[in-house]
C-alpha cells in the first residue's frame, strides 16, 4: 500500500475547456491516465489536492469524477480554486452513492486516517491579500486548516497537509497566516498545488521553519502522482 498526491488535473470530459492550448499540457488526460496506472495500485490512496474539474455543477463533472473512479487507489479530492461544481461536502457524498462511484472521498473540514497518517486540508488562499474580501477568505481557510487538524490529531496519526494554494513563495520573510498554523502545529510536511507554467520558478521544494513543502501540480509532476509514503 501507499500513499500518493497530485493537483490540478484541470478535467474536462463534460465541458469544452481544453488545457491543451497551454504548453505541456497536450494530451495530458491520456497522460495522466497511463501515468496513474503506471504507479498506483488498487490498495493505495491518492491526495488530489484541487482544481480538479472545470465543471460548473456536480452533474457536469459526472464525466470527470467517473474518469478518477475508474483508476487504481482511493482518491481523496479537495477544493481548487477553479472547482466551480463544488457546494457541500454531503451533497457531494450523495451524489458518489448515487452514481455508485465508490473510490471518490471528500476533503473538508475533516481528516483521514491512512496507515498512521493522518491526512488534513484545505483550499487556502492568495498569500497577497490586500483587500478585505480576500483577507475575510484567507481567515476563513486558516480557521478549516485548524479543524482538519484538530480532527487529524483526533485520528492519532502523524499529520501530513495537504492545500491547494501555496501557503509559501520563495520571496517570503515572515510566515503567513496558514504557514504559521503548520509551524505551530508541528505539522512537517505539506503538499499544494496551484503553480502551472513559469509559475513552477517561485515554488518552494525544501524546508522552512522544520515544515518540508513540495509542489505537486500536475504539470510539475508531467502528470505522474508523486509518491509520499509506502506502507
Amino acid at each position: 500500500m501507499s500513499l500518493f498526491a497530485i493537483a490540478d488535473t484541470h478535467l474536462s470530459f463534460g465541458t469544452d475547456k481544453p488545457m491543451d492550448i497551454f504548453s505541456g499540457w497536450q494530451d495530458y488526460e491520456k497522460r495522466l491516465e497511463n501515468m496513474w496506472r503506471s504507479v498506483v495500485k488498487d490498495d493505495d490512496t491518492v491526495v488530489v489536492a484541487g482544481d480538479i474539474s472545470w465543471a460548473m455543477s456536480l452533474e457536469e463533472a459526472k464525466e470527470d469524477f467517473a474518469f478518477l473512479d475508474s483508476l487504481p487507489g482511493t482518491k481523496i479530492i479537495m477544493k481548487g480554486n477553479h472547482d466551480y461544481w463544488w457546494s457541500t461536502k454531503s451533497k457531494a457524498d450523495r451524489f458518489f452513492l448515487e452514481n455508485n462511484m465508490t473510490t471518490l472521498k471528500i476533503l473538508h473540514n475533516n481528516a483521514y486516517l491512512v496507515e498512521g497518517f493522518s491526512l488534513c486540508g484545505t483550499r487556502g488562499w492568495s498569500m497577497e491579500c490586500e483587500k478585505s474580501e480576500d483577507k475575510k477568505v484567507l481567515l476563513r481557510e486558516v480557521g478549516r486548516l485548524e479543524v482538519s487538524i484538530a480532527e487529524g490529531k483526533k485520528l492519532g496519526g502523524e499529520l501530513i497537509v495537504f492545500l491547494h494554494y501555496p501557503p509559501v513563495s520563495s520571496g517570503m520573510i515572515e510566515s503567513g497566516e496558514i504557514s504559521s498554523v503548520l509551524e505551530r502545529e508541528g505539522v512537517k510536511r505539506c503538499y499544494y498545488g496551484h503553480l502551472h507554467g513559469a509559475s513552477h520558478r517561485t515554488a518552494v521544494n525544501g524546508e522552512v521553519n522544520n515544515v518540508k513543502y513540495s509542489l505537486i501540480s500536475g504539470d510539475y509532476l508531467k502528470f505522474c502522482p508523486k509518491l509520499i509514503e509506502k506502507f
